[in-house]
């Protein structure tokens, strides 16, 4: 019996690519690979640890974050598709030690248990609220679908959704 043995496959090494973006209004750039995911660029290059890796797969919404003005799943975006975009995280909430109404109200509300979820939670609830000042229940709840929690009902942390949205007008 004679073995085929296949050709070997040509490996090339894969080139980090060069992005220039705004994070939090602040110009950042950064050297990553191709496949590498915004998630990990924000958390590994940039240190930026509040987005958290909850799946990976963008069922939990824990790496939510703001891109160019849409919230967006930070693992299922490539770090080279937010060349020139504008990028907002939880991190940008918090303007020196003035916390952003939202995470006044989650602290106030006491809309947080562990933490993973929460910072997903106040971005998508910022690009709801950039968008929609006065949201109805329903609107909150329906925008923050795609956000999982798995320590604490959504009462609160819809509470604290509509009590940041009156708080700001």
């Amino acid at each position: 019996m004679s073995h085929v043995q296949a050709p070997e496959a040509s490996v090339r090494p894969t080139k980090n690519v060069h992005v220039e973006l705004t994070v939090n209004g602040e110009p950042r750039e950064f050297l990553c690979a191709p496949r590498e995911s915004l998630l990990d660029v924000l958390r590994n290059r940039l240190g930026l640890t509040g987005a958290k890796e909850g799946c990976n797969n963008g069922n939990c919404g824990a790496c939510a974050v703001i891109l160019n003005g849409v919230p967006v799943n930070s693992c299922l975006v490539l770090g080279v598709e937010a060349a020139g975009a504008e990028v907002e995280t939880v991190e940008g909430l918090a303007k020196g030690s003035h916390l952003h109404p939202l995470q006044q109200c989650f602290l106030e509300d006491a809309a947080l248990q562990c933490g993973i979820c929460t910072p997903g939670f106040l971005v998508s609830a910022k690009a709801l609220l950039d968008r929609n000042p006065d949201p109805s229940e329903e609107e909150i709840r329906l925008h923050l679908a795609g956000n999982l929690c798995r320590c604490t009902g959504y009462d609160k942390i819809v509470r604290a959704v509509q009590d940041a949205a009156k708080a700001n007008t």
